[in-house]
């Protein structure tokens, strides 16, 4: 009975835990997206596949990159290291939830003291042994379980780190994909304008040598030709850049990638943002931050165990004789088995201050989770909001760009029929590319904005 009770005690002992009770931070999320009201819902629902989201966009171009920057990018595979570590440190943890046991061997020739040996016998020996040390710490508080649950939370904060690297990049790639289409459907329109205003001038150098248009008229076509040639440059310089990323992005030298011109087309397909709840499951950053919080708090248990004693046991096997060929007989066998409990009794307030300090990083984990959830909200919110009105804006401009149209072809006209100078279709030239472009801008940013709104939802990104 007695042997039951002492049994039943040191088990209830080992389950003891100085950890707080754990549970994520407390968020309220809204019941729905301020943004999302007069958004289309997408049929099926759930319209992100899980994993290759860039997928929904139907571009077998992006598709061959996603794949290569799966394969190639380096801060990824910079992620995915830091995840080994995080896992390796778990084993490390685990560790010392098992006796330790190591293997010792020796040898050794001495002499000892004739004032402490005895004299008469020789005082010159020989001490060969072999033997095994074992030691277990008991775990009454908790202190090696909470070491081994703070390092699960953080491997598995470092699991969803990746996936949110994986996703911050997959993102940026789509997104710079689109402006770099972007870029050559601008060229198209600067190429179109150059090649408009290259006959532009000849047509008023012809009447100049007619005597139909004044000198000025010359200088002002050929001051719009060469403004439009500048910025069909400076747009070449923006595309390039673009893809210089691009290449980094996956993992190759810029001076060796090159994509070929391919003018921006679609339209962003629909996408259903669900509910504001939703991101705590769907957004990786919101995962991991979790997670550290969780770590924060077995963190706090470790700390704790310090005021408490650490038992441990501890054992020895082996062989010692003069000669190891006698190890083989019975008296060569040596053995020990014994238990120490270490308390520190003053530390001048460590061990309070590392409590507390646990406790402030808890704090600050918590108060960092609730922040990743709030942006979070705010992400999704900004993108729908973007697409609403950049789809407004689309149809706006639209019609901005068939008013420039007519407007430079009556100024045109006017100008041929001399009921006006050459500025008004220079002003109308100017005016129309400036409508052209603004318009395939905002198709960019359609595109890049529902790009954002897929990284804001998590992707297809599961834990």
């Amino acid at each position: 009975m007695i042997r039951r009770s002492i049994a039943a005690a040191a088990l209830a002992l080992s389950a003891c835990s100085l950890a707080p009770d754990y549970a994520p931070p407390p968020v309220v999320p809204a019941a729905s997206f301020k943004e999302s009201g007069d958004w289309k819902p997408a049929t099926p629902q759930d319209t992100l596949p899980k994993g290759a989201w860039w997928q929904i966009y139907g571009d077998p171009t992006l598709d061959e990159l996603e794949a290569r920057l799966g394969e190639s990018n380096q801060d990824l595979k910079i992620a995915f290291a830091r995840l080994a570590q995080a896992r390796a440190a778990l084993d490390v943890a685990r560790g010392a939830t098992l006796p330790q046991v190591s293997a010792v061997a020796g040898s050794a020739r001495a002499r000892r003291s004739k004032e402490i040996a005895n004299p008469v016998y020789p005082s010159d020996f020989s001490d060969h042994s072999v033997q095994l040390d074992v030691s277990y710490e008991i775990d009454l508080w908790g202190r090696v379980r909470n070491t081994v649950e703070a390092g699960k939370n953080r491997a598995e904060a470092s699991t969803a780190d990746l996936a949110a690297v994986d996703l911050s990049l997959r993102a940026e790639l789509a997104a710079d994909y689109f402006s770099l289409r972007g870029a050559d459907a601008q060229q198209d329109v600067f190429d179109q304008a150059v090649e408009s205003y290259d006959k532009a001038l000849a047509l008023t150098r012809s009447r100049y040598q007619g005597g139909a248009a004044a000198e000025i008229d010359v200088a002002q076509a050929e001051e719009t030709l060469e403004s439009a040639r500048t910025l069909a440059a400076d747009n070449r310089l923006a595309r390039a850049q673009l893809e210089h990323a691009i290449a980094i992005l996956v993992g190759e030298q810029a001076s060796g990638f090159a994509l070929a011109p391919q003018a921006l087309a679609g339209i962003p397909p629909e996408i259903d943002p669900g509910l504001p709840s939703s991101l705590l499951e769907r957004r990786p950053d919101v995962a991991a931050a979790e997670r550290l919080v969780a770590a924060a708090n077995a963190d706090i248990g470790v700390a704790r165990a310090a005021f408490y004693p650490v038992f441990s046991l501890t054992g020895v096997l082996g062989l010692e004789a003069a000669s190891p060929a006698n190890w083989i007989q019975a008296p060569a066998s040596l053995w020990a088995l014994g238990g120490s409990a270490a308390l520190s009794l003053f530390d001048n307030g460590v061990r309070q201050a590392l409590t507390d300090q646990a406790r402030a990083v808890h704090q600050e984990a918590a108060a960092s989770y609730r922040r990743t959830v709030l942006a979070a909200d705010r992400e999704v919110e900004d993108n729908l909001a973007a697409l609403r009105l950049l789809e407004r804006e689309t149809r706006s401009q639209a019609a901005a760009v068939d008013a420039a149209g007519r407007a430079l072809t009556q100024a045109q006209n006017r100008y041929k029929g001399g009921l006006s100078t050459y500025l008004e279709v220079v002003t109308r030239q100017n005016a129309a590319l400036s409508a052209q472009l603004s318009a395939v801008g905002i198709r960019t940013r359609r595109m890049v904005a529902s790009v954002l709104l897929v990284k804001a939802l998590g992707g297809g990104w599961h834990g």
